[in-house]
């Protein structure tokens, strides 16, 4: 198959949205199938261009198989309400020019990932003229996330927002998200039922660490024996609820057994940094290179997944995947009958949302029982293993990918011969 992926992140981008849509893409090129994906210069999570990149120019670029065009876009440092939408729209403007260039390739599918949305019209446009499949995904309901977390705001531009959405994705051949909830949401946003499909964030299942203290991380942070890390690792974005990391680890410092590491990178760094100043049970890492990523996960005595309570079902962590694959138990902040609540409690500790007391409490525990860690860690392994491994995911994609490509050929065939 020939596919066209427009994806705002990708590699070498190691985090979220990138990652995945770098691993479908050489994945899917291993196989046999020729990509060719647009994107922007990698920036995230940082939210700063990485030098060698120009986010002014359009580049081609080979990578593992792959051709990927980056296009200009706008990066702003600090990417709070209309500048994250401004910094969305300058994406999906540059995009569209490179989307119509590859109609003359005639791609077999175009697969969007959203954010952003405002790319959907050059996906849907450039996949209708050549006759091509059109696969939404959706890894975040940005439009539910931008009112529900105040980034926008009003009644009338919410309601104007969501007919949009519902128009745009309605014209989806598949509509696609990492969990059942966000599933869920797309048909009651009006997606046919037959239309939609659960693709979940995958895992490559490694080798499991089973001791934390074989970790080179503790000797390179200076972490003694006998002190229990609870490890947050990922983007540190500044709607994701992590201050209560900050307010966690103030309620536990009478616990010189318990020792907090943030590692990644982030707008909401710095606001971390200011929160905990002075603190001595919490320490910071910058974002790791890929090739110590295991390593890394194995340093934690437990995995620690704030969740603020109106961003419930609307996405679901990608992060969550690694976590559980780790070996370690994983402790998540999520209200009772959302989809993060449900995983997660069935192989570790789901606890309130924004509620430090509670997730505090749930830390206590785990410090405090050696066998229930090992418990929960080898629960969650066997969850990864049986529902997130990375070939059985993409080789099912696959299938209903190659579907939905047959499926829009005999619309074509049909509509050739009225």
């Amino acid at each position: 198959m020939k596919v066209l992926m427009i994806s705002l992140n990708y590699a070498p981008e190691m985090t979220g949205v990138g990652k995945y849509s770098a691993e479908l893409a050489e994945w899917l090129a291993l196989r046999g199938h020729t990509i060719r994906v647009i994107t922007a210069s990698p920036y995230y999570p940082e939210w700063r261009v990485r030098p060698g990149y120009n986010p002014r120019t359009y580049t081609t670029e080979r990578i593992n198989n792959v051709s990927v065009t980056r296009v200009p876009f706008w990066c702003p440092k600090q990417p709070s309400g209309l500048r994250r939408v401004l910094h969305l729209m300058s994406f999906a403007l540059f995009a569209f020019p490179a989307a119509m260039w590859q109609i003359a390739w005639r791609p077999q599918a175009v697969w969007l990932v959203e954010p952003p949305l405002f790319a959907s019209p050059s996906a849907l446009l450039a996949a209708r003229i050549a006759g091509a499949s059109f696969w939404l995904h959706v890894q975040d309901y940005e439009v539910d996330a931008a009112f529900r977390l105040g980034i926008l705001k009003g009644r009338v531009a919410r309601k104007l927002a969501l007919c949009l959405e519902k128009w745009l994705m309605s014209r989806a051949d598949v509509v696609s998200a990492p969990s059942v909830a966000m599933t869920r949401l797309a048909v009651q946003k009006g997606v046919p039922r037959e239309k939609t499909y659960t693709f979940t964030n995958w895992v490559e299942i490694q080798h499991a660490h089973s001791n934390s203290a074989d970790s080179a991380y503790r000797a390179q942070l200076a972490i003694g024996r006998g002190v229990h890390v609870v490890l947050y690792s990922g983007n540190l974005g500044l709607k994701q609820g992590l201050e209560i990391i900050a307010d966690v680890a103030k309620l536990l410092m009478w616990r010189t057994d318990i020792l907090f590491v943030i590692c990644g990178a982030g707008p909401a760094k710095s606001l971390l940094h200011e929160r905990t100043h002075g603190l001595p049970n919490i320490k910071f890492l910058d974002l790791q290179p890929k090739e110590r990523f295991d390593e890394l996960l194995a340093l934690a005595d437990m995995h620690v997944l704030p969740q603020r309570a109106d961003a419930a079902d609307i996405v679901m962590p990608s992060k969550l995947g690694a976590m559980l694959s780790s070996n370690r138990p994983v402790i998540a902040t999520a209200s009772r009958g959302t989809e993060l609540w449900d995983v997660v409690n069935s192989v570790g500790l789901a606890v309130e949302p924004e509620s430090p007391t509670a997730l505090s409490q749930a830390v206590l525990r785990l410090a405090d029982d050696c066998r229930l860690r090992e418990h929960l860690g080898a629960l969650g392994r066997q969850y990864a293993a049986s529902n997130l491994s990375k070939d059985s995911i993409l080789l099912q994609f696959e299938a209903r990918l190659r579907s939905s490509v047959t499926g829009r050929q005999g619309v074509g065939d049909e509509a050739t011969m009225t």
